[in-house]
């Protein structure tokens, strides 16, 4: 230390003395009086070509991720505007994929189509889960003397097992005997319960399907496990803590199930499914994130979105909201469901309202996400089922103050139909 010392004492007397790079500690230094070291002195150092070296290497490392961070940021671009599926997770080697189903349930020809529609998504974004439909056990089908009327319901069963590689399980729909309502619906809506005896798979989803599906879900079924999974009913009080039945991951067990049986004994006449799992699960449910997850065509209308954002900081952008969306549920009361056309002028006036946007433009963006939205079901129905919109049932008032049938049904103390 203290030759050092001294070495740099002396050459601060002698500013143009310096120590030879590489040379080993102790030996005299070179001295070069009146003359500074030229470059080709410089670079004979093996410690100067070494720190060239990395330099020239951290500058080809820099270009490399500039060149590759801006080729990622093209692709995001492009994928929000073609709508690129996503591919399902690859964070487990080796899934077994054939452990995992969607579930449909189907009571009516409308219903059939819906669920067919669903089907024919997850078969366009190559979705990797099984796939499963439930219809009644008594649709004369399949070589059977089938009525006139159900010829429809038979070419769009067949239509799912031989396009979309759907498994049908025909199920046995019964009314309760404390239900003298001589109503079908909660019998409808309980069906996708019947899930629960799909022991054959690990994990069902069951989705409503008065809905449109923009991206598979295989993801979810990597969750962690849980008897059953569903997201928040957003639109409600968040105090409340509802479910939502439209999405619902479950794990078959005839104990679950039995649990849903004694339920529905002391159910009150106006309770549904979605009462039902909300009484069994409500504290001990896994909870999906409704957002991607459970989105209401509704929220398009909305004036304040923070319930679905899950803030109030994030400003709302329609566009990118449907990009990052898997499901979006039909949902505008006093509207129709999207399978049954609207007295003439009600869509119009119950659609979203432009905005008046910070520059003073005026944006109709919402609404005609909006519109596409019916748009693309109403042109999907008529591709895959060749079927036309209903037309409006007779004694239906656009005002909302009259209706006729379930299909049109107002939301059950603020559920979503």
């Amino acid at each position: 230390m203290l030759l050092r010392l001294s070495s740099l004492s002396s050459s601060l007397q002698e500013p143009f003395h310096y120590t030879r790079l590489g040379s080993p500690p102790g030996l005299p230094q070179t001295s070069l009086t009146k003359r500074l070291p030229s470059a080709c002195d410089a670079l004979s150092s093996k410690r100067v070509r070494a720190a060239v070296g990395g330099l020239l290497g951290a500058l080809i490392l820099f270009f490399f991720f500039v060149v590759t961070r801006a080729a990622d940021l093209d692709l995001h671009a492009l994928r929000s505007i073609t709508r690129i599926p996503s591919r399902p997770p690859e964070t487990i080697a080796g899934t077994d994929w054939t452990r995992f189903a969607y579930s449909q349930y189907v009571t009516s020809t409308a219903y059939l189509c819906n669920a067919v529609m669903i089907f024919e998504a997850l078969h366009r974004f190559n979705s990797k889960a099984d796939r499963v439909m439930m219809f009644p056990d008594d649709w004369p089908v399949f070589g059977d003397e089938a009525h006139a009327d159900m010829a429809v319901n038979e070419m769009l069963l067949q239509k799912a097992r031989d396009w979309y590689r759907v498994k049908l399980v025909p199920v046995r729909i019964q009314k309760l005997e404390s239900d003298d309502s001589g109503s079908t619906t909660w019998a409808d809506s309980f069906t996708k319960l019947l899930a629960f005896e799909q022991t054959q798979y690990d994990r069902v989803l069951g989705l409503d399907s008065d809905a449109t599906l923009l991206q598979h879900m295989d993801e979810l079924f990597l969750t962690p496990s849980a008897p059953i999974a569903m997201p928040r009913a957003y639109w409600l009080n968040p105090d409340d803590r509802t479910l939502s039945s439209q999405v619902v991951l479950l794990e078959p067990s005839i104990f679950q199930l039995d649990r849903i049986l004694r339920k529905m004994e002391s159910k009150a006449p106006n309770e549904y499914d979605m009462d039902i799992v909300n009484h069994l699960y409500r504290d001990n449910a896994l909870v999906l994130p409704h957002r991607r997850y459970d989105l209401l065509s509704g929220e398009f209308k909305s004036a304040d979105h923070s319930r679905y954002l899950g803030n109030d900081l994030e400003a709302w952008n329609g566009e990118k909201i449907i990009n990052e969306t898997h499901y979006v549920h039909f949902s505008d009361w006093p509207l129709p469901k999207p399978w049954i056309q609207p007295p003439e002028g009600m869509m119009e006036k119950k659609s979203p309202r432009c905005e008046m946007a910070v520059d003073r433009v005026v944006s109709c963006r919402d609404r005609a996400l909006w519109s596409w939205l019916y748009h693309d079901f109403a042109a999907r129905r008529k591709s895959i089922c060749n079927m036309d919109l209903e037309p409006t049932p007779p004694g239906f008032e656009w005002d909302g103050q009259k209706k006729s049938k379930r299909d049109m049904d107002k939301p059950r103390d603020g559920r979503a139909p």
